[in-house]
């Protein structure tokens, strides 16, 4: 392995995403790689499009899909965004499948 890969890989870059995202929890101490799907799933859940770009080039797409399809709960306005842009049907995320098992009564 490439010297300038390896040391590129073991440094800890901090991504540029809006703090907004992060409103409750400390922004300063988010370790990016220990903490890779709380992040990616709150990126997807509250960022925007760039956010979601950034996210992508730091975690790299395999990563995403692995947590997004893994996922215990993703907005239904947001799950539509993720099964998009990791190219994915609906019925393969786990928190739609449990939202297709629990359903709600209809209310009178």
């Amino acid at each position: 392995m490439p010297s300038f890969l390896y040391i590129s890989l073991t440094i800890k870059t901090k991504m540029k995403l809006d703090r907004r995202i992060f409103w409750d929890v400390d922004f300063d101490k988010i370790d990016w790689v220990k903490n890779a799907p709380f992040v990616i799933v709150r990126v997807f859940e509250r960022g925007d499009v760039d956010d979601i770009r950034q996210c992508r080039r730091h975690h790299g797409d395999e990563k995403i899909r692995e947590v997004l399809l893994n996922a215990r709960y993703i907005s239904k306005s947001r799950i539509y965004l993720a099964a998009a842009v990791i190219d994915e049907p609906l019925i393969n995320f786990r928190c739609y499948k449990k939202t297709l098992l629990n359903q709600e009564h209809y209310l009178y």
